[in-house]
């Protein structure tokens, strides 16, 4: 930089830059999100008036999520040893996905029984399963912007 930047910029944060999210990257976590939380929803109406294709749409929507988690979970695992800033918020976020993943296929192999059979279990689990999800999305976006404030 200059010296005509340093005087009309005197507080510089000299902290290293640390990139936000990948906007594809953003894009996975969200779809993953979006699907696995309506798949908690749909079990939530499931469980309120007992129609079958609640149930049918909360098994796709849980697919969903988990195809999109799962393309979140291989990032995040290529961004963890690819970066050292910031290892352990992102430590935990990848521990997060990875629990919100393997509940995602036992909330499936719950749901793979027949009809009210998978009630009360499939709802719970969706919800700790949404929950996961959501924390770990928190996490990621708030791990790209720690770092970048000027002081």
């Amino acid at each position: 930089m200059s010296n005509s930047a340093h005087m009309l910029s005197p507080t510089l944060d000299r902290t290293p830059y640390q990139p936000s999210l990948h906007p594809f990257r953003a894009l996975l976590l969200g779809a993953a999100d979006a699907f696995l939380v309506s798949g908690f929803l749909s079990d939530w109406a499931y469980f309120s008036d007992h129609q079958i294709q609640w149930k049918n749409f909360a098994d796709w929507l849980i697919v969903g999520g988990l195809i999109f988690a799962g393309f979140a979970l291989l990032w995040s695992l290529v961004d963890l040893f690819r970066s050292s800033l910031d290892r352990g918020r992102r430590v935990i976020a990848f521990g997060l996905l990875v629990a919100a993943f393997i509940l995602g296929i036992v909330d499936e192999l719950v749901h793979a029984k027949d009809a009210w059979a998978s009630m009360p279990d499939g709802l719970i689990i969706s919800g700790v399963v949404a929950v996961l999800a959501v924390a770990a999305t928190a996490l990621e976006f708030s791990a790209g912007a720690t770092g970048r404030t000027l002081t």
